[in-house]
């Protein structure tokens, strides 16, 4: 699978939730036929649902798509690293493989607060690949940010 390309898909994915005002996450979901079944974008405030996270947009679409919950033998590209909500439905959704772009100190499940795939304790353990565009997906949120606190 090339990385790089599905990651950029996820930036544009993020690019729209930024020209909307919300935080630059973007999520993309492949299947084993390197097909995209499911995209989304960070909107909780525009929708009003702290649960309209950029892979959780994404993973719905993806379900309906393939008309099934559980989304075996897939990829999902996301250009920061889930928070524990969204590990939490990644690994009931059954995904095999989470690449993301940053790290995200505050809120990351993954490798940074938390090691949701490695928990033991859990039935199902993404494979997990970082750092893939991670200039570009750390400068997307840096300045959003940045420009937020300018205004």
């Amino acid at each position: 699978m090339d990385d790089e390309y599905y990651m950029n898909l996820a930036i544009g994915e993020a690019q729209k939730a930024a020209d909307r005002d919300e935080v630059p996450v973007g999520a993309v979901i492949v299947d084993k036929n390197k097909a995209v079944i499911g995209y989304g974008y960070n909107c909780p405030i525009s929708s009003n649902d702290p649960t309209s996270h950029a892979e959780i947009n994404a993973m719905r679409m993806a379900s309906g798509v393939s008309n099934n919950y559980r989304l075996v033998d897939t990829t999902l590209y996301v250009t920061i690293e889930p928070c524990i909500m969204c590990m939490g439905a990644i690994i009931h959704a059954r995904i095999k493989r989470l690449v993301f772009g940053a790290s995200d100190p505050k809120w990351g499940a993954v490798i940074s607060l938390y090691a949701m795939a490695e928990d033991k304790r859990l039935n199902h353990h993404p494979e997990i690949v970082s750092g893939i565009c991670e200039e570009k997906t750390k400068q997307l949120i840096k300045g959003f940010f940045l420009n937020k606190r300018s205004n």
